[in-house]
């Protein structure tokens, strides 16, 4: 008898189509009804009409704010944005699993190796456990290298603000970093632990200290982050980083002992368009939803 009145008591309330859902999730990734329309390959008007009826006639709640072409969430927009991502995942792992009730196969995906123990544990936790049999190979190099190679399924790069390649994961602030015991005014010239010339955060401390006029020398030198972190936790030398990266046993460093700021850093993800399947626009999804969260 519970489990009647519950179907009854859902029976009440006005359905939602996933449809709907995936433009509303599109116009707040975009920032606008135009660029969502093109993601979901819907007219500008079109967008505009679901969204209408979604705000009036279903949740008679308003869900954007309109600023001349741009628009952002409301506090209830904001709310539906979370259940929206879980209702798409969970709509597209019920046709995964259903269509392809045995997913097996092998993923390569890329990510610089700084990302790896940040953000890819949880994600792949949650994949392995929705899809146990699926393998996934996992390439770490720099955001250069991986742009250049044909082989990836899936690719995390990172970008300068204002390049719209791939889709948006998230926004991060790099920082300067050292270990307490680092003691600038001892330097006559910075010594810098960095990935490589190819690599962003390398190319912005260089033109953010040509710059501020300060004397640099890139001391050390690793394609492998756990290494520059072993140098910069030694005391040996200053890194640029991602904020959200700087380990409790490490300082950040400011202005006030001479360090210029820095650029913010873009993630994003890349799909290759040749290598699309079910498996791996599944592993896109989880992506997008870790790198959020």
């Amino acid at each position: 008898m519970q489990y009647i009145s519950e179907i009854d008591q859902l029976s009440t309330y006005p359905s939602i189509d996933t449809e709907v859902l995936r433009t509303f999730v599109a116009i707040a990734d975009q920032g606008g009804f135009t660029r969502a329309g093109e993601l979901v390959n819907r007219t500008q008007s079109a967008v505009s009409m679901q969204i209408k009826r979604l705000e009036e006639d279903v949740l008679q709640r308003k869900l954007f704010e309109r600023d001349g072409r741009q628009v952002r969430l409301t506090p209830e927009g904001q709310v539906l944005l979370g259940y929206a991502r879980r209702i798409l995942k969970l709509h597209s792992e019920v046709f995964n699993t259903l269509r392809e009730p045995h997913m097996v196969g092998l993923v390569r995906i890329g990510t610089p190796d700084d990302y790896v123990m940040r953000f890819l544990p949880g994600i792949l936790k949650q994949f392995s456990k929705a899809y146990p049999l699926i393998q996934i190979e996992l390439h770490c190099e720099s955001s250069t290298v991986l742009m250049q190679r044909r082989d990836l399924a899936l690719t995390v790069i990172s970008r300068e603000p204002g390049n719209d390649l791939g889709e948006f994961l998230r926004t991060e602030r790099m920082v300067w970093a050292a270990a307490p015991c680092f003691c600038v005014d001892e330097h006559e010239a910075l010594p810098l632990a960095v990935s490589g010339g190819d690599c962003l955060y390398t190319q912005w401390a260089q033109a953010a200290l040509d710059t501020a006029g300060r004397d640099y020398r890139l001391a050390y030198h690793s394609s492998n982050g756990a290494a520059i972190l072993a140098v910069v936790s030694a005391g040996l030398a200053a890194m640029v980083s991602m904020e959200s990266l700087v380990s409790q046993d490490l300082r950040v460093l400011g202005s006030d002992e001479g360090f210029p700021p820095l650029p913010s850093m873009n993630l994003r993800l890349l799909r290759n368009p040749q290598m699309t399947s079910p498996i791996t626009e599944c592993l896109a999804e989880y992506i997008l939803e870790g790198f959020r969260l």
